[in-house]
């Protein structure tokens, strides 16, 4: 009498944890898929940093005019 009862079917329990792993894996793939992205970013902007700025020139500065009579202020 006992072990006449069926077995209860829980495969809507199994789908819905597959499908909550799956869900979890893709965000945490996505996640370092976007770290890994921003840390390239970063890299890449402390390489452009880290090198001299050889195309950036000093501003040039204009020669002083030299103090005659006429233009010496009184």
């Amino acid at each position: 009498m006992f072990f006449q009862e069926t077995t209860p079917d829980t495969s809507g329990y199994m789908i819905a944890g597959f499908v909550i792993t799956f869900l979890i894996l893709a965000v945490f793939v996505a996640s370092i898929y976007i770290r890994n992205r921003n840390l390239k970013q970063d890299m890449d902007l402390l390489a452009e940093l880290e090198q001299p700025a050889a195309s950036e020139e000093k501003p040039k500065r204009k020669s002083p005019k030299p103090v005659t009579k006429k233009n010496r202020k009184k």
